[in-house]
């Protein structure tokens, strides 16, 4: 399996996509969660989380079917911004070169909602006399939630990376409908568990199939392990 001359960029793949991904999710979802939270309770409304989940709601190829549309420009509602990148059309939209950051816009768009309801549940733990009595020292609220608000949602971070990151390593429908969409384009092996599939279902090589699920699997439990002891996700002070 190691001297398939499909694994290695497979493996490149996923771990761009991974970067990309998992910076750009916890930055932007912290973000927004500090943004909502210091706004008010109101933004959080019973509805307001149902808008937030609608995303996540639909199914990987669901949302990929909707990303199809937006990403060509003929047919887009920001298709001005997509020509303004130069982007003409859904095949140079998926070239090799941006596919990472579609496939990291689309998985964001369809988990981020989510983590950030929960984000704000952890930051209305915190207690509000730690951030008075910062307040009353002189912090402002960028100091306030660089040095105290996102250190003590460590463990949630933590245990939003650790699962978005076992999500991740499983890019499978999203390249795949891509793939279909812009007719080859996107290669049938762009990821680990596409060359999974062919193995098993159009080589017949079930234990060469089987081979890459094993090693998905010791990468994510050694990373877990690595983001829930230094995330703290178990401690109880």
């Amino acid at each position: 399996m190691f001297k398939d001359y499909r694994f290695l960029p497979a493996v490149e793949h996923v771990g761009v996509f991974l970067i990309v991904w998992l910076v750009g999710l916890v930055f932007f979802v912290v973000l927004l969660a500090l943004v909502v939270h210091s706004i008010g309770i109101r933004w959080l409304s019973s509805s307001m989380r149902f808008l937030y989940y609608i995303p996540g709601a639909l199914a990987g190829a669901s949302s990929v079917m909707l990303w199809l549309f937006v990403l060509d420009p003929t047919v887009s509602p920001v298709g001005f911004i997509l020509q303004a990148f130069g982007i003409t059309s859904l095949v140079s939209a998926v070239q090799a070169d941006r596919l990472p950051l579609v496939l990291a816009v689309i998985a964001f768009w369809t988990g981020a909602g989510g983590w950030i309801v929960v984000m704000y549940g952890a930051l209305n733990n915190i207690s509000k006399d730690v951030i008075e009595a910062a307040r009353v020292d002189g912090a402002g609220p960028v100091r306030i939630a660089w040095s105290i608000q996102i250190p003590l949602m460590r463990k949630w971070i933590a245990y939003m990376v650790v699962l978005s990151f076992a999500g991740g390593t499983q890019l499978f429908v999203e390249p795949r409908v891509l793939s279909q969409a812009s007719r080859g384009v996107v290669s049938q092996d762009y990821s680990l568990n596409q060359l999974a599939f062919l193995y098993a279902f159009k080589q017949s090589d079930f234990n060469g199939s089987a081979a890459i699920s094993l090693l998905l699997l010791v990468v994510a439990v050694v990373l877990s392990v690595v983001f829930v002891f230094r995330g703290g996700l178990f401690e109880r002070a």
